[in-house]
């Protein structure tokens, strides 16, 4: 099983070591943190945003497509009823001159994000606490 070391390394600030990076997390500064780095649903939403965004650079990669010019505009739609995104819509910019034949199978290739298919079959989550020395 991969291990990520999570700690608190002052304020409102936490951080995750894994694979010999350090990813870092903070709160706004309205929510009490420094505000020196995203918090960590912000985090999250990039990641959705992000794998997609490696999919699309990926088939444009394979092809030989210059990606210059090309992103990503993620937009999430909030349900105050329950206080979550109830909805999320990813839309790519195609760089200047992008084959029309290609239009759909990027648009497949990026729902293949792994992200996406992790939120569609959720894992099981275990919570547990252990005694400090």
């Amino acid at each position: 099983m991969a291990e990520m070391k999570i700690y608190f390394p002052g304020n409102k600030k936490v951080y995750a070591d894994y694979n010999g990076m350090t990813i870092e997390t903070d709160q706004p500064v309205r929510g009490g943190g420094d505000g020196t780095a995203p918090a960590p649903f912000d985090l999250f939403l990039a990641s959705i945003g992000t794998c997609a965004g490696i999919y699309a650079l990926g088939f444009m990669q394979q092809r030989g497509i210059d990606p210059e010019g090309s992103s990503i505009t993620m937009r999430m739609g909030y349900n105050p009823q329950v206080g979550l995104i109830d909805k999320v819509e990813i839309e790519l910019t195609t760089p200047a001159g992008f084959p029309d034949k290609y239009r759909d199978a990027i648009i497949n290739a990026m729902e293949l994000c792994a992200v996406k298919k992790h939120l569609a079959n959720p894992p099981a989550f275990t919570v547990t606490t252990v005694a400090g020395a």
